[in-house]
């Protein structure tokens, strides 16, 4: 008798410590939500309907129906959205969660900024799985806050490698195996980089097909987009190779890129390289090179994520696209500062106005390219490549979602390119992407029409993730949270 009360009462100690720990952390139970009299944009390609109710229970949406019609349960935690828009969360397909030092650089950095921001879904793109796996189940046990967490674990590139983590791949063998490991290690997809050599990657994608998983990333240099496109590559990252495949120059310029540098080469003398290799590659841009490119990318269903903050604000930084004095800095820790300092110095250091002019010719090219794509029917998903340089986690994929329709794409595209189609990539559409009933209940209140005006989606009011609300008070605690560990020495 002793035994079992002593038993019964530490049981329920432990579940009090647990409840308690839970809410600590800032994670909650799903909860019975009620949105009423809201304005619905469910990203399917309907017209916003206006004064509707959707109902939230367990995670999921229950129940969407005009306001008339939908009676709210009791004990539903009521919404207002008179006036307001709801919109499914976003997605931001290309992100590195843990390239900020861990365990706290993801954690007290980068998540709680996704969040603020309406990011409910990402796809890393570069990581180590331990570290990944460790997020995604403190996310999901609801430990911690987060989004929905796909990763590729590490890079499969040549010798040196690009970047870290990665696992050099010299030989088909070699190659094989590791898409094997990484299969056998949890990932979701095999990411290659830019200094894989032909035979790995072919290797790569025969290996992919057979594992049944697919590889997408970096065209390597070595290859071109087309090649690449007709090799299986589920999706192009920021546009690598698809310049330089509407170029009738291609192969000379190809050589010319991958060249080593001259022995005793001068600073000034690899710049004025760099600059007569640019404008070459401006000059000899082709519409009707582009357009078999286009037709290929459209016919293999090969998916493009440009990530036009990394574009803009790094690859090719100008003056004028330098995020160094940006307010959002006051989010980022020192040490984080101080790794995009150097990246912006080194982009900016010896250039001139040529090189600047030639830059922003490249980002005007690369919109007029996406849009020409986006005609064509080559899906295209909404991406940051956050945390590089001057690319914030969370409020960039806002900033490309505008760069997407400056590109041409409408505000529902654009829109869509961050909840619609990421949930078809990832083969998720059943689950989530869409305000319908039974689908996971990642959902922002906005102010304003996104529809009107894209830069609308940053004036949230409210995230719903996976079923737990969180109002504009409990997002200004989470940036505040950012702030203040971004201040500590």
């Amino acid at each position: 008798m002793y035994t079992s009360l002593t038993r019964g009462l530490f049981g329920f100690v432990f579940l009090l410590f647990s409840v308690l720990s839970f809410i600590s952390c800032g994670a909650r139970y799903p909860e019975k939500i009620a949105i009423t009299r809201v304005t619905l944009i469910d990203a399917t390609g309907a017209p916003p309907q206006q004064d509707m109710t959707v109902l939230v229970a367990d995670g999921r949406i229950s129940a969407i129906g005009h306001s008339t019609q939908v009676a709210v349960p009791s004990k539903y935690r009521h919404v207002d959205g008179s006036g307001k828009f709801l919109i499914p969360g976003l997605a931001d397909m290309h992100i590195h969660l843990t390239g900020a030092g861990e365990p706290s650089g993801s954690r007290e950095f980068i998540l709680p900024l996704l969040v603020a921001n309406g990011i409910t879904t990402v796809r890393d793109m570069g990581g180590k799985v331990e570290y990944l796996k460790e997020l995604r189940a403190e996310i999901s046990s609801g430990k911690r806050l987060g989004p929905q967490i796909f990763f590729t674990g590490p890079y499969l590139d040549g010798n040196p490698p690009s970047f870290q983590p990665s696992i050099v791949v010299q030989t088909p063998a070699e190659a094989a195996a590791a898409v094997d490991k990484l299969k056998a290690e949890g990932v979701d997809f095999i990411k290659v980089q830019s200094r894989l050599q032909p035979e790995p990657y072919y290797a790569i994608a025969d290996e992919a097909k057979k594992d049944k998983i697919r590889f997408l990333g970096h065209v390597p240099d070595s290859i071109t987009a087309a090649v690449a496109s007709d090799s299986g590559q589920a999706s192009i990252e920021h546009l690598t190779g698809v310049l330089l495949g509407c170029s009738t120059r291609e192969a000379e310029l190809r050589e010319q890129q991958v060249a080593p540098a001259k022995a005793g080469e001068s600073q000034e003398e690899k710049l004025a390289r760099e600059r007569a290799w640019t404008k070459d590659l401006l000059d000899s841009y082709s519409d009707e090179q582009a357009a078999r490119l286009i037709h290929k990318f459209a016919a293999n269903r090969t998916w493009q994520v440009p990530t036009f903050p990394t574009l803009v604000h790094l690859g090719f930084v100008t003056p004028e696209t330098d995020l160094g004095n940006d307010p959002r800095m006051k989010y980022v820790p020192e040490k984080v500062r101080e790794t995009w300092q150097e990246g912006r110095n080194t982009q900016l250091a010896g250039r001139d106005s040529t090189d600047f002019a030639q830059r922003a010719a490249i980002i005007r090219r690369s919109l007029e390219i996406v849009d020409k794509m986006n005609q064509a029917g080559v899906p295209i998903m909404a991406g940051t490549d956050a945390a590089a340089p001057n690319v914030f986690p969370g409020s960039s994929l806002h900033e490309d979602l505008a760069y997407l329709v400056q590109a041409g794409l409408t505000p529902l595209q654009a829109l869509q390119a961050a909840t619609a189609r990421p949930a078809e990539f990832l083969e998720r559409s059943a689950q989530q992407g869409t305000i319908q009933v039974g689908k996971r209940a990642d959902l922002l209140l906005l102010d304003a029409n996104p529809l009107d005006d894209i830069h609308n989606t940053t004036k949230i009011r409210a995230v719903i993730l996976n079923g737990q609300l969180l109002e504009r008070s409990d997002l200004d605690k989470l940036l505040a949270g950012v702030e203040r560990f971004a201040a500590k020495p």
